[in-house]
Formats: structure tokens, C-alpha cells, sequence
């Protein structure tokens, strides 16, 4: 739980989507430093809703390895798009998405400000809008 909530500070949302996803993880020496959870939104749409890595191993291409591995995964189960979102504060993730093939789809303005009731600040910039990309997996 850790590490997913590193990713969104929802135990209460972490836990919806968990217990009805896939989820996939990165280890090293035994330790869990990495995960991924992958939901069905459609019967040809999966989203990742979730996807960490420990702070200590960030930079290291862990989290792409991840990504890839889930377009893989969603891509062999016949999905036909692959979705993640998100926060607009988050410049990195951003680019690592981008870099592994997703385009920008959307935006949800306020789904921040809607769905948690704390602030949330990245980079420091207030999260504010879900960000929205996705893939064809044709």
C-alpha cells in the first residue's frame, strides 16, 4: 500500500481499484520497489490506474519498464486501447508517459478538487486537472 500511495493519497480510491484490477510489481532483493495496477474500463479499454516506484529507485527505468510491460500485458489480453491519467503538477510523469508512446486525449478540469480533500502540490504547483492520455495497442 506503500508505494501506491505514492502514486494517489487515496487509501480509500487505492482500494477500490486494487481489489478489482491487475496489478504487477518490480523487485529487487527480495523488496517490492515498484507496481502497477491495471484496470478494465471497456471491453477493448484497460486503464493503468496506478503506478509507483519506490523513491530510492526512481530514475532508473523502473517505472518504464512497468508501463511497457503492462501495454504488453493489455496488448496480448486483446485490449485494443490502453489509458493513464495524471495530475497536471506532475511534469515528470508526464514526459515518461509520452516517451512510452501515450498521446494527451483530455483534460478533466477540477478532478482534484472534486475527488480529494486535501490539496495535493507537485512541483510545486497545485494539482488541480487530470491530465488524460492513451494508446492503441492496434
Amino acid at each position: 500500500m506503500h508505494l501506491l500511495l505514492l502514486a494517489d493519497p487515496s487509501t480509500e480510491l487505492v482500494e477500490e481499484y486494487l481489489g478489482n484490477g491487475t496489478s504487477f510489481v518490480a523487485v529487487s532483493d527480495k523488496r517490492m520497489i515498484g507496481v502497477c495496477v491495471l484496470l478494465q474500463k471497456g471491453p477493448e479499454l484497460i486503464e493503468i490506474m496506478n503506478i509507483a516506484v519506490d523513491e530510492q529507485y526512481q530514475g532508473r527505468g523502473i517505472g518504464r519498464q512497468l508501463i511497457e510491460h503492462a501495454i504488453g500485458h493489455a496488448r496480448e489480453q486483446g485490449y485494443k486501447t490502453i489509458e493513464i491519467g495524471t495530475g497536471n503538477s506532475g511534469i515528470g510523469q508526464l514526459a515518461l508517459y509520452q516517451k512510452c508512446g501515450f498521446r494527451i486525449t483530455g483534460v478533466d478540469r477540477d478532478f482534484f478538487n472534486r475527488n480529494y480533500s486535501e490539496a495535493i502540490y507537485e512541483n510545486g504547483i497545485k494539482c488541480q486537472d487530470m491530465i488524460r492520455l492513451s494508446q492503441s495497442l492496434d
